[in-house]
């Protein structure tokens, strides 16, 4: 069938024309890694600013997949990458909603919308780790030995500390939160005194909790509950200091009639 010779679709029309300059066109080096990205099979990432300076953050259709402070882009995408099997792409911003949940977390903003966070690559157990962190309330701190507990491995208590050193999502993913069973600030990824910065603008003292760790404060009662808490716990702080028991251990609260925190779930 011979094809059409009018000016409109013929050899020598507009639209061959056009369709002739396809052959030239080249799609811009940005095109793929978008369309990747897009469709899932690689990560985004974006500059954010945070309490602790400048950082990359990654995500996907799942969550967010990781946050790296002062890393330069091509580390962080070759660690990415080494971690998850997966590329890692820059992108201009995170997308709308996620970018303002992230940066209403990074600036103490309580509420909001929630995060969802992509932890494939990690083992259950590193996982059970950094999602019980998650349940850790902003302002408060728990012991590595109650994070140990509360997902059955209560032997796991440096293990745990382990898991939460290597925190591909550290900030977000509170790991600060947690101390050690003796109630010292202890180690942090980024040092023991950006983990006191983080905790003091999160409404906590914490020359003030190792002062309470020193005298072998481990929990707070109220002689008016009989309930016994971790010290820094909501229910804890309302106790006046008239009312306030302290106890050595859970043992000794015990023995002295009080029973655990359902909120806090002291132990």
């Amino acid at each position: 069938m011979p094809l059409p010779t009018d000016n409109r679709f013929g050899p020598t029309g507009e639209l061959a024309s056009a369709l002739g300059d396809l052959g030239t066109t080249v799609a811009p080096p940005s095109l793929l890694p978008a369309v990747m990205v897009a469709t899932g099979l690689a990560d985004g990432y974006a500059p954010v600013a945070t309490p602790l300076g400048p950082a990359l953050i990654a995500f996907t259709d799942q969550g967010l997949s990781a946050l790296a402070i002062g890393r330069a882009p091509d580390d962080f995408e070759v660690e990415h990458r080494q971690r998850t099997g997966r590329a890692a792409h820059p992108v201009l911003t995170l997308p709308a909603p996620l970018r303002r949940a992230v940066e209403d977390r990074l600036s103490g903003e309580r509420g909001g919308q929630p995060l969802r966070f992509d932890l494939r690559g990690l083992s259950p157990f590193e996982s059970a780790v950094l999602r019980k962190a998650l349940e850790i309330p902003a302002g408060e701190v728990r012991p590595y030995g109650w994070i140990a507990r509360e997902i059955a491995r209560p032997g796991a208590v440096r293990a745990v500390g382990t898991a939460l050193g290597h925190n591909p999502i550290p900030l977000l993913i509170p790991c600060h939160r947690v101390v050690r069973s003796d109630g010292q600030i202890g180690n942090y990824a980024f040092g023991a005194e950006a983990k006191r910065r983080l905790l003091t603008a999160e409404g906590l003292d914490p020359a003030d909790l190792e002062r309470r760790a020193d005298r072998g404060e481990r929990f707070h009662g109220s002689d008016t509950t009989h309930i016994f808490c971790f010290p820094t716990c909501r229910h804890a702080r309302r106790a006046t200091t008239a009312h306030r028991v302290v106890f050595e251990s859970a043992a000794a609260a015990a023995v002295a009639g009080y029973r655990p925190c359902r909120v806090c779930r002291p132990a």
